[in-house]
């Protein structure tokens, strides 16, 4: 099996030895290079392409928020996805982040196991948003303004009521229960909305559903 290739980008040279001595732990995960900046990291990525990278919100000598853009612009490095590592105090970085295309936000303080899980979510095409971490974030950003509600206008009540759930961070299973719906079914309508939304993944419809109005902070 190929292992998950990881990139780590943060400003502390203690926190991505961390990092790397608890990727390294695991048989399908392979850390291939880490900067201590966005543009480094951004120099780093070019030259790997890994699945993944890592990558702090703030850093001096430049943001992860500019990189990731520059990652998710790049054609070149199309199925790299990026995680951005923070504490809760990088709210309103960590939604302009997932509004520029990023996978989801990890908690610097998550645990070993979790972290490691998380990498291979990501990795796997799926989005990393924790109900908790997601409510933070959206409620930060209650000064953004509602945008192009139209565009949902072709969506069924159905999928509507779905988009509204991934908004609020649920997963596939989560959603099932409060809707009455197979988890199978779920993963279906979440696939449907990816498609003619044309979202690049979970953590974009996020995004939408509170652009849109259909999901505001304190609902979720």
């Amino acid at each position: 099996m190929t292992a998950i290739r990881v990139v780590l980008v943060d400003d502390q040279h203690l926190v991505r030895t961390g990092l790397r001595a608890l990727l390294d732990r695991a048989s399908d995960i392979e850390v291939v290079g880490e900067a201590g900046d966005g543009g480094a990291g951004l120099s780093v990525v070019r030259e790997q392409r890994p699945d993944v990278v890592l990558m702090d919100v703030r850093m001096p000598g430049g943001d992860g928020l500019e990189a990731t853009r520059r990652i998710l612009a790049d054609p070149r490095l199309t199925g790299v996805r990026v995680v951005m590592l923070t504490t809760f105090d990088d709210d309103e970085y960590l939604f302009e982040a997932i509004r520029a295309g990023a996978a989801g936000f990890l908690l610097k303080d998550t645990p070993p196991d979790a972290l490691r899980e998380a990498v291979r979510v990501v990795a796997g095409g799926d989005a990393l948003l924790s109900p908790a971490v997601t409510r933070r974030v959206l409620t930060a950003a209650a000064h953004s303004p509602v945008t192009d509600p139209a565009r949902l206008a072709g969506l069924t009540a159905r999928e509507r009521d779905v988009l509204a759930q991934v908004g609020a961070g649920r997963s596939n299973t989560e959603i099932g229960q409060v809707l009455f719906l197979s988890p199978d079914t779920a993963r279906t309508y979440v696939s449907r909305l990816l498609q003619k939304l044309n979202a690049r993944d979970r953590s974009q419809l996020v995004v939408i559903a509170y652009e849109s109005g259909l999901v505001r902070p304190g609902e979720q």
